[in-house]
């Protein structure tokens, strides 16, 4: 899932943002963000029964980075030492979030792993917080959880599928967190552009750490040029383009204003996973989703 990277207080926008976009207004990148990351999402759960829901994963990371160090060379800056650590264990979190996440829509519908998923970053918010509301989040946001787990344990899912669904998307919560935790060091970094080198560079050390896993695939993979575009597709849609507009965002916003806006993100999943994938929700499900948003927005007040 997500996908979304830690807010950072706002500062100048960065060198390598075009002026076109410093012109749209910060919600309509989250909400370009949003659709672009599960509308690659969902073209990926169209490529699982070919290579598998990891390694599909494991190749829109790699791609992903591919792009990413073309673009900014990041070896053209200065790095210490502590900074190449920093994100290289960004990337790893990172990595292993997303493989963890597909296995988790791979068995449960997109909604409603997105949805569970937002526990990491809410439980985040929660534990560093101080105010009523952050605390109180993490009760809405479980009583989402709860509704949304209930409805698909008593849907038509077979339980063996719910249950590793649920496994998987609550491990993607887990690396959510951490990924946040190291994210604040990556996006904050000094100078126009830093965060999306940390990035470009994170994600190859990610690629390479599961590389003894998943690299056996480069064989059946890098002869099928159709499968290659594809997965291509699928980098530059849940990768590339939401993490770059992302970084754009948060040097325009504050941390509060930018979670309210990740509240879009189990809406936004919940629409797509309709029309591409018709994963119609009930009614108990937007109820779960409106419970997880919420807490989100609250995480929000409370930081204000």
């Amino acid at each position: 899932m997500p996908d979304a990277t830690t807010p950072v207080p706002p500062g100048p926008p960065s060198s390598a943002a075009p002026r076109g976009v410093d012109r749209v207004p910060a919600p309509a990148l989250f909400v370009v963000s949003g659709l672009t990351l599960y509308l690659g999402a969902a073209v990926a759960v169209g490529l699982f029964d070919t290579l598998g829901a990891p390694t599909v994963s494991w190749w829109r990371i790699v791609l992903a980075a591919v792009v990413l160090l073309a673009w900014r060379r990041p070896w053209r800056r200065r790095w210490t030492r502590h900074d190449v650590v920093v994100a290289g264990l960004f990337g790893t979190a990172l990595a292993a979030m997303n493989i963890v996440f597909y296995v988790g829509i791979d068995h449960l519908p997109l909604g409603v792993a997105v949805a569970i998923e937002f526990t990491g970053p809410i439980a985040v918010a929660a534990i560093t917080g101080r105010g009523w509301r952050e605390r109180g989040a993490i009760v809405v946001a479980a009583g989402g959880v709860v509704l949304l787990a209930g409805v698909t344990l008593e849907g038509d899912l077979p339980r063996s599928d719910v249950v590793v669904g649920l496994v998987a998307v609550l491990a993607a919560a887990a690396c959510w967190a951490g990924y946040i935790v190291l994210g604040k060091r990556v996006a904050g970094a000094a100078g126009g552009g830093a965060g999306i080198d940390g990035l470009a560079i994170g994600m190859a050390v990610g690629a390479v750490v599961f590389a003894p896993f998943f690299g056996s695939s480069v064989l059946e993979v890098v002869p099928d040029v159709r499968l290659l575009a594809l997965l291509l597709a699928v980098a530059l849609c849940s990768s590339v383009v939401p993490y770059v507009l992302d970084q754009l965002v948060l040097r325009r916003v504050g941390t509060a204003t930018f979670s309210v806006l990740l509240a879009m993100l189990p809406a936004t999943a919940t629409v797509i996973g309709a029309v591409v994938l018709q994963q119609v929700p009930s009614w108990p499900e937007i109820a779960g989703l409106v419970l997880v948003s919420g807490a989100i927005v609250m995480t929000a007040g409370g930081r204000e």
